[in-house]
């Protein structure tokens, strides 16, 4: 069932003032009220949080969570618990000290959850994306790390980030690591998680976030394999995008399609770069400039030309639809991938629509075999050799 809380005084505050709305005034004299998306707020809707259940069941099987040394009663419920404290403490510290691109709604019946949006720095293969936490706080919160959750979509775009929802982290105690960089209950706080996530998780080269790679020698060819691994990932981020305006995390509808009204031209414009090898993917900035400091032409997989050319028209009409203003923005003309077969006497052959040019190949095969076609008759054309 739903813990249903009343809220401490200063949250109270808190709520009504980030319910009020800013005015400014239009060029024609007019007042307009502008909804303001504050970096952390307190709302009522958990519906769709991923622990909305799993916590409970948690919760009500842990035999910690019932009585507590501080005065007894449920830990999450009992406003004189370790555990009730402890959580208010984590609200004010998100409240004050979070970074510009990180927002967190924490529920007022709820108050063991949470849900957190970081957007995609540049310079990064995610960069300008939007990727979405549920947090759980435990019934014996500190002692054990929070669980967190990201909403893939199915997809895994990070090493860390599995495609069933699954973080791996030090921090979150779901990864081997050094005991400093451990879960410690007196001093680790979501706060250090979700800073975490977004420097060493989601960060330029992903690719070596996976043990093991670039630990041999051979920079050229591990390089070579991070930069695949980034435009894949940075594919993975445009459809994570698609998913997103379809169906956004409840109580972050606005901000969602907020953010890609804004960011539409960028992302697209970042696309076209990347197609066209005018930078290595995750290096294009807001202003059209390469972040990698190399103004030449740059070597793209065309595996990676092709998956974008078919994706980008659904970006520009996800991004239409969502209301934003891309009239200049066309469809980029991305020409058929040949792919090389298995090499025949010496030559390469290349797979071709046209079956004029698949006939000569069979038909030099045959040559070769000793092989004729069926005549007229019905008898085989085989060559009779040393008769």
């Amino acid at each position: 069932m739903a813990l249903s809380l009343p809220l401490p005084k200063p949250q109270q505050q808190q709520q009504q003032q980030q319910q009020q709305q800013q005015t400014t005034t239009t060029t024609d004299g007019e007042i307009q009220e502008i909804d303001i998306f504050h970096q952390f707020d307190v709302v009522s809707d958990s519906s769709d949080h991923h622990y909305l259940v799993n916590n409970i069941v948690d919760n009500e099987n842990d035999s910690s969570s019932k009585k507590t040394k501080d005065g007894g009663g449920d830990s999450l419920t009992n406003i004189s618990s370790g555990v009730y404290k402890k959580i208010m403490q984590e609200w004010k510290i998100l409240e004050k000290h979070l970074p510009d691109s990180i927002y967190v709604r924490a529920h007022e019946n709820r108050i063991d959850l949470l849900r957190a949006v970081i957007i995609g720095v540049a310079g990064t293969p995610y960069h300008d994306g939007l990727y979405f936490f549920d947090i759980a706080f435990p019934p014996d919160y500190p002692a054990r790390p929070p669980l967190v959750y990201y909403r893939s979509f199915g997809l895994r775009i990070n090493p860390n980030l599995y495609a069933n929802g699954r973080v791996c982290l030090s921090l979150l105690n779901t990864w081997p690591g050094r005991k400093s960089e451990k879960w410690n209950s007196s001093e680790s706080t979501v706060l250090q998680v979700l800073v975490s996530i977004q420097a060493l998780v989601l960060n330029e080269k992903p690719y070596y976030n996976e043990p093991g790679n670039g630990v041999l020698p051979g920079r050229a060819i591990w390089e070579k394999k991070s930069n695949a691994y980034s435009e894949n990932v940075f594919l993975l981020s445009c459809k994570t995008m698609l998913f997103l305006l379809r169906r956004p995390p409840k109580n972050f509808e606005g901000f969602v399609a907020s953010h890609f009204r804004e960011k539409a031209s960028v992302i697209l414009s970042a696309c076209n770069a990347y197609i066209n090898g005018q930078t290595r993917v995750g290096y294009y900035r807001n202003d059209g400039s390469c972040s990698s400091g190399n103004s030449s032409t740059v070597d793209v997989s065309d595996k990676f030309k092709g998956l974008m050319g078919q994706l980008y028209p659904e970006l520009l009409l996800g991004f239409k639809r969502n209301g934003a203003s891309l009239g200049h923005f066309v469809e980029p003309s991305v020409q058929p991938v040949e792919m090389k077969t298995r090499s025949f006497k010496g030559k390469a052959v290349i797979q071709s629509k046209k079956s004029g040019f698949a006939r000569t190949v069979f038909a030099k095969l045959k040559r070769v075999l000793g092989l004729k076609k069926v005549n007229k008759s019905g008898k085989s054309g085989v060559k009779k050799k040393g008769f």
